[in-house]
């Protein structure tokens, strides 16, 4: 699905919208980047188990050498969509399974200066370099760059403490681009105030901790490392669209879980839940693990 989107030829299943090609359109719209993360930490998760009881993280060829291989070719077409935030994003919940897992920080940190260039060379490309020059001085480009930043400020500092009201936020109205899915927190922030933030916030720091609670109780290290993924892909995913509406990051596509316009990224974040629900059964204890009642 991934390569269907960026070859040539495929436009008209493929259409390129607001200057990249992300999505298929076959009777239903379907966003594959979206699913790649799924399948990123099912499988990672799935072949880290086979390494760590071979005791193959010791050493970089055997342990980390080849799940970076795999990666590359997953990611390159992310990149050419191009998204490499997403990019960014699916490789980090990778990371993180694989450090659960019990592989080396050094060889990490190895491989992860190996990709600085790739890494450098992107982020000085086309649009990527004007959203980092924005962040870095917010007013070199108030009307390009850093204008979707600025609007997402001044919704979060009109809703004052309890808000404008529900429906009543001015933002959408021509002002904050994308405000239905890539800032929708700003609007949140704009028509329910410190309040509805707070109360946001809340509700996906309940989601993390239930998540991470459900990995220590899994009953084998693969329920472990997938429950791991699917909580970090829900708690990223939440921290770093909260982090662009505050101006803390640079700005990036990232739907807020749960809450963003998004059909894609909604059936992905349902399909997390699920898995970490099925975590939850088989952990003893739960509703099918060998503790549970008759």
């Amino acid at each position: 699905l991934l390569a269907l989107v960026v070859l040539p030829g495929t436009e008209a299943i493929a259409p390129e919208i607001n200057g990249a090609r992300r999505w298929l359109k076959v009777g239903v719209t379907l966003q594959p980047s979206e699913f790649a993360k799924i399948a990123m930490i099912v499988w990672t998760a799935s072949i880290a188990v086979k390494k760590a009881r071979q005791d193959h993280f010791k050493r970089l060829s055997l342990g980390l050498g080849p799940f970076f291989l795999i990666w590359a070719v997953l990611l390159l077409p992310v990149v050419l969509e191009p998204d490499f935030s997403t990019a960014c994003l699916i490789a980090l919940l990778g990371v993180l399974i694989l450090f659960a897992a019990g592989a080396r920080p050094g060889h990490f940190l190895f491989l992860g200066l190996l990709a600085v260039p790739f890494v450098k060379n992107q982020l000085a490309v086309g649009f990527r370099a004007d959203r980092l020059a924005s962040f870095l001085n917010p007013a070199s480009d108030p009307a390009g760059a850093g204008f979707q930043v600025r609007q997402s400020l001044v919704a979060l500092g009109s809703g004052g403490l309890t808000g404008v009201g529900f429906g009543m936020g001015r933002q959408k109205f021509g002002f904050l681009p994308e405000a239905h899915n890539d800032f929708i927190f700003a609007m949140v922030g704009e028509e329910w105030g410190l309040m509805g933030v707070v109360f946001l916030t809340a509700l996906f720091v309940a989601i993390i901790l239930v998540g991470f609670r459900v990995a220590g109780r899994a009953p084998d290290l693969f329920g472990e490392l997938l429950a791991i993924g699917v909580t970090n892909l829900i708690a990223l995913q939440a921290v770093l669209h909260m982090a662009v509406g505050l101006g803390l990051v640079p700005a990036t596509g990232l739907a807020l879980p749960l809450v963003s316009y998004g059909r894609s990224n909604l059936v992905v974040t349902l399909i997390a839940m699920g898995i970490l629900m099925s975590v939850a059964r088989a952990a003893p204890g739960g509703a099918g693990g060998k503790g549970a009642r008759a």
